[in-house]
């Protein structure tokens, strides 16, 4: 059950029970003195909201009874109602209850998107540069207090999904049908594994990258479908030794990443049939004067190879996948001139 409706069900259950009281009084003053079921209805209502108007008729000693037993019960009633709006409203649950509705619906107009499925410090990585990259992304985890610290990280607040990332209810919640692909990054390898597994029964499609917590694993993360295994230690300890001999080249990756000014990236997108670049040399996008992006290499349909700094005259073909090199907003038009 989702948060709203369970603000939704706890307030319909005071309304019913001020409800229930309030006709119970009604009732009870109907058929004990005689009255009107208005009049009744208004000596109930002025007992439960204890403003002292007196009695609407005089009572007998059974009325007097009656009217005791509805004050001890109704007035804790009526208490415990005013408590429990005013506990929704300040307490931010209704307002909370809405902003999870809104990001659902957010996460429903979704396509195309990842899936980060991680809180923690390599899924906060791996948001801020999908942000950066203008890629859209949902972020799941179980833990409320680490998609809080993330949101301060971030310095926004990124569409989440609060829940256990290896349930299929969750990764629908996120959208994962129409998702491009998924980031496994939690904790444990188990915990991983488990999320390819889930994203793979639901979206066959979806590119899903597994991250490695120790050694050993890495077969097992692919044979549970992974496409691909990322192992942080083992990448930092070529950073560290990349560092040390060559440190130019290392610096100028590291500006890249972490300038504030401008976003420059290495980027791929891979060319369509329709794409009106077909036939067209290599010259006509390979950039090299102004913000234009660089075309640095090329991997030919059905290849693996790259070329290198391909030449101006090499025509593009349907299926090459161009590595480019330039400022993210640039290499955003360059994408729609390959794909238009």
């Amino acid at each position: 059950m989702n948060h709203l409706a369970e603000v939704r069900d706890r307030l319909l259950g005071v309304v019913g029970l001020l409800l229930a009281c309030t006709v119970a009084g009604t009732l009870g003053y109907h058929f004990i003195e005689g009255w009107p079921l208005f009049d009744a209805l208004y000596m109930t209502v002025v007992t439960l909201a204890t403003v002292g108007y007196g009695e609407t008729h005089p009572l007998s000693t059974s009325g007097r009874v009656f009217t005791i037993l509805l004050i001890m019960g109704g007035i804790g009633l009526v208490t415990y109602g005013f408590s429990t709006l005013t506990s929704v409203l300040i307490d931010g649950q209704l307002s909370d209850a809405l902003r999870r509705r809104r990001m659902d619906k957010d996460i429903a107009k979704l396509t195309g998107h990842f899936v980060v499925c991680g809180a923690g410090h390599t899924g906060g990585v791996v948001c801020a540069e999908l942000k950066k990259t203008g890629r859209d992304f949902v972020v799941v985890d179980r833990d409320i207090e680490a998609l809080a610290q993330l949101e301060e990280r971030l310095g926004f607040s990124p569409l989440r999904v609060v829940g256990d990332g290896s349930e299929d209810a969750v990764l629908l919640r996120a959208g994962i049908e129409r998702a491009a692909g998924v980031f496994a990054v939690l904790a444990t390898d188990q915990d991983n594994a488990f999320v390819v597994l889930s994203a793979k029964g639901l979206n066959p499609k979806a590119k899903v990258l597994a991250c490695q917590k120790s050694l050993g694993v890495r077969e097992k993360l692919l044979r549970s479908g992974a496409d691909g295994v990322v192992d942080p230690e083992f990448i930092g300890g070529l950073r560290l030794a990349s560092e040390m001999i060559r440190p130019v080249t290392v610096g100028f990756l590291d500006s890249m990443l972490r300038a504030t000014d401008a976003h420059f990236r290495f980027d791929e997108i891979a060319v369509p049939a329709n794409s009106s670049l077909v036939g067209k040399p290599v010259g006509a996008i390979k950039g090299g004067e102004g913000g234009a992006p660089l075309v640095v290499a090329i991997v030919a349909a059905g290849s693996e190879s790259y070329e290198l700094n391909p030449p101006v005259s090499r025509p593009i073909r349907a299926g090459d996948r161009l590595v480019i090199l330039g400022e993210t907003e640039a290499l955003g038009g360059l994408r729609q001139r390959v794909l238009s």
